[in-house]
């Protein structure tokens, strides 16, 4: 006999989980009175959404899925838009949640909330345990649909008396069956020798690399391709880091805060291959457009996504890591050396250009290059949304490491408890965070768990004390009338940071970059670099 608490505890064991973030409360206390006695390590946030989060991090560093857990009602609720920006990101997660017991619920009765029904338009599966000794079955279904095919967050709700409930029989040696569930991952052989067709007759191929390499773990592959190939190369935001920012060939970021010789190339190009990218509004504003002009081939594991955002003339569903091996054994074609060089001569123009330093501040993308230079070839950057966020995706150099952000959701707050998550996952590697005084004021209190914790994350505030990104919104489009964006009674980030036992230090010129950056990584101690930044420089 097994109480339903240690079955889900047991299953995760079998699973392969070694860390779990979450928040406890009333509800899911059997839980974690049976996890306590587990070997997996619980990572305490300091409030649920950032559990949500941190697993997500970790999730993505690894190649597993994290988890997260929460109790009942608020608490359920509070993940819901860390599972939402999972959902959007493709990020694979098993979301925990404790519920009031089976026969109270619908009864509006204390902390109860129909967490299920709140959460199925942003989860690929969920479901309510009104059985303990199913359980198991749940847990592995949900396991394997979080990681299979395109990736997403699942949610498992448990009754409190679900987890008290004895079961006569655990048994998780089954295989996985869902009906209807059947991810398609080859390719179909008569697309992808269309797709080397199309190939072959193109003159100004251009290969579009989004964040769905990285969930088929296709980016060494991406690059054998590339480089047999000879194709030039533009990603997406989520896509960053897929084709090392240094390549040749590596024409940077696309889209409306991308950059010009990425944006040109897929104007001027007759051949589009979008892998495993949705191609969404900030990435290509009128992609009828692009598609009136050139052929697209669209690879991705999700048939939902292709011809969504933009007509697809040759269809390829099934995993990128399946589709590259196929096409670098079978594609023996490389792309005009006329048109290489016209994109890649062009990348050179405009990264040859000098960035003017701001006086009596820190000039932010100066500071992103020299960043991405003092740290390792393998370190994560976790990049909050706003102003930071176009910064870091444009200037600094992911070599073989990774870029982290919230893409489709474009959630505030993301970046700290993102870089948690990951430094977990790879505690040899550099992990940094940065984030405006906007977006860190969002995740402040995670400052905590990385003390309790010890982890040696880096965070960057770039203070301007502003929303800057609303700012400059509007004043292109609301007569420079700035409504609620001034964050001038920001407090001293510093001496919080001090506060809770992390050093720290603040920057207000250009001339104190390198010795400060230098401070920062020499430590492997968690370290807060607040600089300060010009309130009206602008994202591009």
């Amino acid at each position: 006999m097994i109480s339903g608490a240690a079955a889900m505890v047991k299953c995760l064991e079998l699973e392969g989980v070694q860390v779990a973030f979450g928040y406890i409360g009333a509800t899911i206390c059997p839980f974690y009175d049976e996890l306590v006695k587990s070997s997996i390590h619980h990572v305490m946030v300091r409030t649920e959404q950032n559990a949500a989060h941190s697993a997500s991090g970790y999730a993505r560093i690894s190649g597993r899925p994290g988890v997260c857990i929460s109790t009942s009602g608020p608490g359920a609720t509070n993940l819901l838009t860390g599972i939402a920006s999972a959902y959007m990101d493709s990020i694979p997660l098993v979301a925990i949640t404790g519920q009031v017991r089976s026969d109270l619920l619908g009864r509006d009765v204390f902390q109860e909330a129909d967490i299920t029904g709140a959460a199925e338009p942003f989860t690929k599966h969920s479901y309510l345990v009104k059985r303990a000794r199913d359980l198991p079955r749940i847990m592995k279904e949900a396991f394997h649909i979080s990681a299979t095919g395109r990736p997403g967050p699942v949610l498992i709700d448990v009754p409190i008396d679900m987890q008290k409930t004895m079961i006569p029989d655990f048994d998780y040696d089954f295989p996985v069956d869902i009906i209807g569930y059947k991810p398609s991952v080859l390719g179909h052989s008569l697309q992808i020798k269309k797709a080397i067709e199309a190939i072959s007759e193109s003159s100004r191929p251009v290969i579009c690399a989004g964040g769905g390499v990285f969930s088929a773990n296709a980016n060494g592959l991406l690059q054998k391709f590339v480089e047999k190939s000879n194709i030039p190369v533009i990603c997406t935001m989520m896509g960053i880091g897929a084709l090392p920012s240094g390549h040749a060939l590596n024409l940077g970021m696309l889209g409306s805060h991308g950059c010009a010789p990425a944006n040109k190339a897929i104007r001027d190009a007759d051949l589009l291959i979008l892998m495993g990218a949705r191609v969404g509004d900030r990435a290509v504003a009128s992609p009828g457009q692009v598609a009136e002009r050139a052929k697209i081939i669209h690879i991705d594991i999700d048939p939902a996504e292709i011809g969504k955002n933009m007509s697809a003339h040759i269809p390829i569903v099934g995993n990128l890591r399946n589709v590259l091996t196929e096409l670098i054994q079978k594609c023996d074609w490389q792309s005009p050396s006329e048109w290489v060089a016209r994109v890649t001569d062009r990348k050179k123009r405009y990264s040859q250009v000098d960035i003017p330093l701001t006086q009596d501040f820190v000039e932010p993308k100066a500071f992103m290059r020299k960043l991405s230079q003092k740290m390792k070839p393998d370190s994560v950057i976790c990049a909050d949304v706003g102003q930071n966020q176009i910064w870091s995706a444009n200037y600094f150099e992911v070599k073989s490491g990774r870029f982290l952000t919230s893409g489709g959701m474009g959630t505030m707050g993301y970046s700290i408890p993102c870089a948690v998550g990951s430094k977990i996952a790879s505690p040899d590697k550099q992990v940094c965070a940065v984030c405006g005084d906007g977006s860190f004021q969002m995740s402040i209190m995670e400052l905590a768990t990385i003390c309790q914790e010890n982890i040696g994350v880096k965070i960057v505030i770039m203070r301007n004390n502003r929303l800057g990104m609303v700012r400059e919104l509007q004043d292109r489009q609301y007569g420079c009338r700035h409504s609620a964006v001034y964050l001038d009674c920001n407090p001293d980030f510093v001496q919080i940071a001090n506060a809770y036992g992390i050093s720290a230090r603040a920057v207000s010129s250009n001339s104190e970059v390198e010795d400060a950056i230098d401070e920062m990584l020499c430590t492997d101690k968690p370290f807060l670099l607040e600089c300060s930044v010009n309130p009206d420089y602008p994202s591009l």
